[in-house]
């Protein structure tokens, strides 16, 4: 187990056993930093701070170096996330066709606010620039299933039904 107080005073308890066979695996690659994030985050399900420590030890760079590639690409994250995931798409056709209040009805009904993961892990909320159905405006994504054409009603029906189905 590794310790780390971080900068909110925090501290984190964190075992870094499962990292330890990802930083053995890309031990000899050079440019390996992006996959071994990756794979940290797939043990974790998120990048904690005594892992991102870690990772800049075993590979011999900075700390920085490390948060900077993490904190660049959208597809890490420094923060638990929520066993469902929602998308909602703001995009240009989105917006003018009423993700603001496709956004506003989700939100209500999964009691969680835009770009946060509510307290108990279950979801997490959060406005994406596009998500490639543009025909389908708006357009939100829970997991891997999309829903098109919504309106505030058809919203707030999905967001009971993620909050029914969504295991606590």
């Amino acid at each position: 187990m590794h310790r780390c107080t971080c900068a909110d005073q925090s501290a984190e308890t964190v075992d870094l056993r499962p990292l330890q066979t990802v930083l053995e695996h890309h031990a000899d690659e050079a440019g390996a930093l992006i996959p071994v994030l990756q794979q940290a985050q797939d043990a974790y399900g998120y990048l904690p701070r005594p892992v991102l420590s870690a990772i800049a030890s075993a590979r011999k760079i900075p700390l920085s170096e490390v948060y900077g590639v993490a904190t660049f690409y959208t597809q890490f994250h420094l923060a638990p996330r929520g066993k469902t995931i929602v998308k909602i798409c703001h995009g240009t056709a989105c917006h003018v066709a009423g993700a603001p209040e496709v956004t506003r009805a989700l939100t209500d009904e999964l009691q969680t606010k835009v770009g946060e993961t509510s307290e108990d892990l279950r979801f997490t909320v959060e406005a994406v620039a596009c998500v490639g159905c543009c025909g389908l405006a708006p357009v939100v994504v829970v997991g891997d299933e999309t829903h098109g054409q919504l309106d505030s009603a058809s919203a707030r029906s999905l967001g009971k039904r993620v909050y029914r189905e969504t295991p606590r």
